[in-house]
């Protein structure tokens, strides 16, 4: 049988017509001898009727249905009784009255219930192992179609705006100085290996040189890296490169992308001209690289409030050239000893020895700590942190990048506290973008004694600062940019580097990587820079980040059709599985047993 509608398409004016329809039986429901399903298919819900006194046949075939089962269903639309009528249904006007049915699958008992919100209630992992039915799903449905209408938004928006989509290898060389990789072992090559890409970076600028100005791929990557709400070992970015583009040609770019994104799937203008802070500043004030900005709860600095302090710890601590920063949580000198334990173990995460505060009760400072603070520096914190009782302070004494985290993690925390009392309330169409940019184009790897990359070895200084590329390369400045969003980092990308001598600069007098290693890994990039490199920058996005907040989902599993568990495990196939002895044979390779 033809389907000639489908299951949210029958509407009043349809009634007396003869239709087809096949999907899914959502439920069965025998009223006074009357069989009713309700069929189900992507689009949404009808109801059948089969009245066993006009067709005792089918009717008792109905009665026996299982849910979950496939068959397809021919008959007539009628109108519903009035009293039976369902406004919250799109087809709560009318029915279908069976007249034959053809069973195609019948469906064993779901080890759970196919519906919104009984599935959000079921265990995570028994949702990955059956996640062909966690899929069907009306919620999990309108995710995947959600974000196919995303993609396609995005290759609407590329191609008015004249980029070439290029399909970029998938196996590519290990480049081990970035993210732990996949490897690959070739079997036509003995005991050599691919990588697969971490990203098209190092392709996507050859594209460059190859005069393809502007191009665009929605992107497979692979990063064998530990697992969280918002990492997979396999994940999706929307990969962008442009020629003879500058930092403020790639910002109107990207705003104009979120704006067509925004407006095409939940119909909301974005403004253009997205503010723009400092790394500095998205440090200093809000701890992170990252920052929410829809709410308060500012860190500030009281380094040298406190230089002289008689509490040892502070004062140590500036001495040997940290900082002393504070953030209050406002009225949440109430907190619970479990909250406390919480706030304290997330400080504690980020590299503190403890968490050091005062709450603010009675009229009271309240604190082990108190004791040792002057009138001055109690003046000092009520004026600029603006405390008021009910309140606390909390304090990090630390290098500057640890004490800005420490406090960062600690200002997520009261935000939390405080949503969960009602005292914090952010709109749920509030969307706060955000240009986060002049990071630091090098840090100092303690470990490894050398500097690194902050984001990668292909960006470029900022031009100001190239001079002290030799004499301080910790002050140079990168022309990186992250596109930051609700606290989120939705992509981050740079000006790349496009003369070779600068380039190889990088590589082996700042980051100190050996000549002949330069050469190995690098050799083809620094070649093809010689033949008419034209200036360039892009820009990642991560697809599965940018679904999810546009769907409101916590985590970006619930916005890939078959993700990973955090061990990196497919639940559903069982994957990885071991390899056969011949498999390895035919690699070259063998396994060390685990003892």
């Amino acid at each position: 049988m033809k389907r000639t509608h489908h299951c949210a398409q029958l509407r009043s004016s349809d009634i007396g017509s003869e239709v087809n329809l096949a999907g899914w039986v959502d439920s069965v429901r025998d009223h006074g001898g009357i069989l009713f399903v309700d069929l189900r298919d992507r689009e949404g819900v009808t109801q059948l009727m089969a009245d066993p006194h006009a067709n005792s046949e089918l009717a008792d075939r109905m009665a026996h249905l299982k849910t979950e089962s496939v068959l397809s269903v021919s008959g007539k639309v009628v109108a519903r009784p009035e009293d039976t009528l369902n406004p919250n249904l799109k087809t709560g006007d009318i029915e279908v009255e069976a007249d034959e049915i053809e069973i195609f699958n019948v469906s064993d008992t779901p080890p759970f219930p196919i519906e919104d919100e009984a599935g959000d209630r079921v265990n995570e992992e028994r949702r990955l192992t059956y996640r062909y039915l966690d899929l069907r799903r009306p919620k999990m449905q309108r995710i995947l179609r959600l974000r196919h209408r995303t993609n396609r938004s995005i290759r609407d928006y590329f191609d008015n705006n004249d980029f070439t989509e290029v399909e970029t290898p998938l196996l590519f060389k290990s480049t081990p100085e970035g993210a732990r990789e996949f490897l690959v072992p070739s079997r036509t090559n003995p005991g050599q290996f691919y990588a697969l890409v971490q990203s098209p970076q190092q392709y996507k600028q050859i594209l460059m040189v190859a005069g393809i100005e502007r191009y665009y791929q929605i992107a497979r990557c692979f990063r064998d890296e530990d697992l969280r709400a918002d990492r997979q070992p396999e994940f999706t970015q929307l990969d962008i490169e442009v020629s003879f583009i500058d930092r403020e040609g790639m910002y109107a770019l990207m705003e104009g992308l979120c704006r067509k994104i925004w407006k095409d799937i939940l119909d909301l203008e974005i403004p253009m001209g997205f503010p723009r802070m400092l790394y500095a500043d998205a440090m200093n004030r809000f701890g992170v690289d990252k920052p929410d900005t829809r709410f308060g709860l500012e860190i500030k600095d009281f380094t040298d409030t406190f230089r002289d302090s008689e509490f040892k710890v502070f004062k140590s601590t500036i001495a040997s050239g940290g900082v002393v920063k504070a953030v209050k949580g406002d009225g949440l000198a109430e907190v619970t000893q479990g909250e406390m334990t919480r706030l304290t173990d997330a400080a504690i995460s980020m590299g503190a020895k403890g968490l050091a505060f005062i709450k603010v009760e009675g009229a009271e400072w309240k604190s082990p700590i108190v004791k040792f603070f002057s009138e001055e520096e109690k003046a000092a914190l009520t004026e600029r942190l603006g405390v008021e009782e009910g309140d606390i302070i909390f304090f990090a004494a630390a290098p500057w990048e640890k004490a800005c985290a420490i406090l960062g993690r600690i200002r997520l925390e009261c935000a939390e506290l405080l949503k969960t009392r009602g005292r914090l309330e952010i709109p749920a169409d509030r969307y706060d973008f955000l240009w986060v940019v002049d990071f630091p184009l090098m840090s100092f790897d303690e470990e490894q004694n050398r500097f690194v990359a902050t984001h990668h070895p292909f960006t470029a200084p900022v031009i100001e600062d190239l001079s002290l590329l030799d004499s301080d390369p910790k002050a140079v400045r990168g022309q990186h940019y992250d596109l930051v969003l609700n606290g989120v980092e939705l992509g981050g990308g740079s000006i790349r580097i496009h003369q070779p001598d600068l380039q190889k600069k990088v590589f082996e007098d700042v980051l100190d990587i050996p000549a002949e290693v330069v050469e190995q890994r690098f050799g083809y990039m620094l070649r093809a820079f010689h033949y008419g490199a034209p200036p360039h920058g892009g820009i990642a996005v991560g697809l599965d980040r940018l679904v999810s907040i546009l769907t409101g989902t916590p985590s970006i599993r619930d916005v890939i059709a078959f993700p990973k568990t955090q061990k990196g495990q497919c639940l559903m196939s069982q994957s990885p599985t071991p390899a056969t002895e011949k498999q390895l044979r035919d690699l070259h390779i063998a396994t060390l047993a685990e003892e």
